[in-house]
């Protein structure tokens, strides 16, 4: 058994905060700071004594080990993240921790200095920056979360992570080309895996974005992660960030950039994850295409039994993330006969993820499918209205 000491008042905790976060070498910007310690004056302190943390999981679903890269190589390779780890002064996920979706190609070189972009439009395609150049110009672009279109496991949906950045705005690496009349968008492409047999990928990495949604969606090309340069799995030596959309627009090993004209035919890369992201079918032409945006989401990440006031308690701890604005509302449910009950959230970004905790007595032992939904039935949830996102938990003693 672990027991709490007496849960510190909210000036303390933002102190240690800081202290610790000084102490493990965490220079967060101002902005990062301000977001974290927002949650510790809002997330409820744990209380009494923790007995242990019950499992979450899902029904139906094979296991994966967490932490450790599973499948075998490049489009087959996963790596799932341990959200349950998640707390207020962990909300960003170390770099050994980021999901994988798909490996790096084998023997694929990452020197910057050697990594140049091909830039310009098909018929015209020149030399672009090389990814060193791509570095000496980027700057601190803050954390933002990334979530695989296909996290779908129940056993964790660990298909998710947050990170901070360091990159150069897609725009300003446009603006050493002249487009054609004709262009329309501009796509975005990655060194893929030509010629491997995969049964749930295809090769195939690009993505292709609008001129005029650009200044708007904010893409850009990263370089480092957590203050690292990134990993030859995360995309080294330059991968692109779309913040808000799920990973499969998130290109790695960015290679090309050139413009398309209107009449694009979508990429083979947007015809795979036509389905996870919500499209009417699956489009022909790139123009037709809706953004993969993350809705709005909510889910629990771990479940601790404790003792409170010689009772057992169950406290729940959960994130909420996606969407285009904070959302300070949600309703839990235990069940499919469970009306609900209200949690408050204390959200300051959609860029990543938010905590909230909820204090819980079952009535009796039994499995229970937790479930949640935004109080605010203007708030799109396209995937919990799926049911994405529940997790079962087994509960002995009440």
């Amino acid at each position: 058994m672990v027991r709490d000491v007496t849960a510190p008042s909210f000036p303390a905790r933002r102190r240690f905060l800081r202290t610790a976060g000084a102490a493990a070498g965490l220079m967060l910007p101002a902005r990062a700071w301000a977001s974290l310690l927002a949650q510790a004056d809002c997330v409820e302190p744990p209380g009494g004594e923790l007995i242990r943390t019950l499992p979450l999981y899902g029904p139906g679903a094979q296991e994966a080990p967490l932490g450790t890269m599973v499948g075998g190589q490049g489009l087959d390779a996963r790596l799932f993240t341990d959200l349950s780890a998640l707390d207020a002064g962990r909300m960003v996920t170390p770099t050994h921790d980021v999901f994988v979706r798909t490996a790096a190609p084998p023997g694929l070189s990452t020197d910057a200095a050697g990594w140049r972009l091909s830039l310009g439009h098909s018929a015209a395609a020149s030399a672009g920056p090389t990814a060193a150049g791509i570095a000496e110009r980027a700057s601190a672009m803050g954390a933002h979360l990334i979530e695989c279109a296909g996290n779908s496991n129940p056993q964790n949906f660990g298909l998710m992570s947050a990170v901070d950045w360091h990159g150069l705005p897609l725009t300003a690496v446009l603006q050493s080309v002249r487009p054609p009349k004709d262009a329309w968008a501009v796509l975005v492409s990655g060194v893929d895996h030509p010629g491997q047999q995969s049964a749930r990928s295809q090769p195939g990495a690009s993505w292709i974005f609008p001129l005029d949604t650009l200044e708007s969606l904010g893409p850009f090309l990263a370089v480092a992660m957590n203050g690292e340069p990134l990993t030859a799995h995360h995309g080294a030596p330059v991968r692109l960030v779309v913040p808000g959309w799920y990973g499969c627009s998130w290109i790695k090993w960015v290679n090309e950039i050139r413009w398309v004209p209107r009449d694009a035919p979508a990429t083979s890369q947007m015809l795979e994850f036509a389905g996870r992201t919500h499209q009417d079918g699956r489009p022909a032409l790139a123009r037709d295409f809706l953004p993969p945006e993350i809705d709005t989401a909510a889910m629990p990440i771990r479940v601790e039994q404790r003792r409170v006031d010689g009772r057992l308690e169950y406290r729940i701890v959960g994130i909420v993330w996606g969407g285009h604005a904070p959302v300070d509302r949600l309703v839990i449910r235990f069940g499919p006969r469970d009306a609900g009950t209200p949690v408050r959230v204390c959200s300051t970004t959609a860029r990543t993820w938010t905590l909230w905790t909820h204090r819980w007595r079952p009535s009796e032992p039994g499995y229970y499918d937790i479930s949640l939904k935004v109080a605010d039935p203007a708030v799109r949830t396209r995937r919990l209205d799926l049911s994405f996102y529940i997790r079962r938990v087994r509960i002995d003693a009440v």
